[in-house]
């Protein structure tokens, strides 16, 4: 399947760089430049992959869905609230929108809908535990259940965020039971389960020590005053100034 050569370009399956290995910016000669607001970057993601196979025929009427999205936000401004709040287009919202409500026409993506998409496009291993802890980094208030405004709200800043949205994003994600603090054992426990969801089929092949030995590394920069925990400012400001997590964020979207 296409999708697992796409994920081969990412070598250990992380969301916080690669090391031991060569940064992109040295492979390719470049420094690590903001993504551009491509279509095809934004077909590369799995859960807008999912979205839009649902999504009506391009040739429907959009002002339908515009109108249905005012009727869900009881707001007639909702399209254009939503258009300012992220960097999606008009277009992409409705048809977003239309894929959204045809996958979920309750309004809301629950968390078994999370695992089903990450287990269809990631096949060769297991993906329930990346998906349940990325549902609960969308999930904002906890309520086991995730809107449509919520949901392109955080498309936005993973696939077209500033670097800076993107690493708060990244380090609520990994900060499981959201008290301010990254642990190692939270560190671990998602670097193990994008390990799992990546299953066999990466190059290199990986160790089974690979995540501990990944955290390991990245742990003893981050906690600079060697507390135990990492706080968001550490966090922000040790992979902004590694040049191998930010070549990494290139590859951030790899497994959204």
């Amino acid at each position: 399947m296409t999708r697992t050569k796409e994920v081969m370009k990412v070598s250990d399956g992380s969301l916080l760089g690669d090391p031991g290995r060569t940064p992109l910016s040295k492979k390719e000669g470049v420094k690590w430049q903001r993504p551009r607001l491509t279509r095809q970057a934004l077909m590369r993601c799995c859960l807008v992959k999912w979205i839009l196979s649902s999504a009506a025929p391009q040739g429907s009427d959009s002002s339908d869905s515009e109108l249905e999205l005012s009727t869900v936000r009881h707001q007639p401004e909702g399209l254009d609230q939503l258009q300012a709040q992220t960097k999606f287009t008009k277009k992409e919202l409705q048809s977003l929108y239309r894929g959204f409500k045809n996958e979920c026409p309750t309004g809301l993506v629950d968390e078994d809908t999370f695992k089903l998409i990450y287990s269809q496009f990631f096949p060769q291993g297991d993906a329930t535990t990346y998906a349940h802890f990325l549902f609960n980094a969308f999930d904002a208030d906890g309520n086991g259940a995730i809107r449509f405004e919520d949901f392109v709200v955080g498309l936005s800043i993973l696939l077209r965020g500033t670097v800076h949205e993107k690493l708060k994003w990244a380090f609520n994600l990994y900060d499981i039971n959201k008290d301010g603090y990254i642990t190692k054992e939270e560190m671990l426990a998602i670097m193990k389960s994008i390990y799992d969801m990546m299953g066999r089929h990466t190059y290199p092949i990986l160790r089974e020590d690979a995540p501990l030995e990944h955290v390991e590394r990245f742990f003893q920069k981050m906690d600079r005053n060697k507390d135990g925990v990492v706080t968001i400012d550490e966090f922000l400001e040790t992979c902004q100034k590694d040049e191998n997590i930010m070549s990494s964020m290139q590859l951030f979207e790899n497994v959204i």
